[in-house]
């Protein structure tokens, strides 16, 4: 009876592994069919695009609006990266859009409202008061929001600003730059 049992349940599971083995070649393509199309080499060659048809294309595209690529193949921003030294007692409040990133000294968010500065390099958004990670690229999307020096601050303060922005003095009068 045992042995019977047995035979059954090996038979069984014999069954069982057969039929999934089936179901998933089922659902597995074809080669040559629509859903898996079989191409040639020419076929691929002519359709793809080669890392020379992509600059002869972004080439055209610069200079159909007006823009020429610099000397090493990348095209020139239209708003350049300008390098602002903040002084202790200064805020540098960025416009609606612009872009910072601390290279030296320790600075503090500051915001008008409840709103936080999005830190693109941390992946979070950083409320008024807390302090800036250097090399971290921080995107301001309304006016209002800045960067100020931490108390703790001892180095000079250099930020890469891209965009416009407002240097402020403690007084509340423009900085000269």
């Amino acid at each position: 009876m045992k042995k019977k049992l047995l035979i059954l349940l090996t038979c069984f599971s014999i069954f069982q592994i057969t039929s999934f083995i089936s179901m998933s070649q089922a659902d597995a393509p074809t080669p040559g069919s629509s859903t898996d199309p079989v191409i040639t080499k020419s076929y691929f060659d002519q359709n793809t695009l080669s890392e020379a048809k992509v600059k002869e294309l972004v080439a055209a595209t610069l200079a159909a609006n007006g823009s020429q690529p610099s000397a090493g193949g990348s095209t020139s921003a239209p708003a350049t990266m300008k390098v602002v030294q903040l002084q202790n007692g200064q805020t540098l409040y960025a416009g609606a859009g612009a872009e910072f990133i601390v290279r030296t000294g320790k600075v503090l968010a500051v915001s008008n409202d409840e709103n936080g500065i999005p830190d693109v390099t941390g992946g979070k958004d950083l409320p008024a008061g807390t302090e800036v990670a250097l090399n971290h690229l921080l995107i301001f999307p309304a006016e209002g929001r800045g960067i100020k020096p931490s108390p703790k601050n001892t180095a000079d303060i250099f930020v890469m600003v891209r965009g416009s922005y407002l240097l402020l003095n403690a007084d509340g009068s423009t900085a000269a730059q």
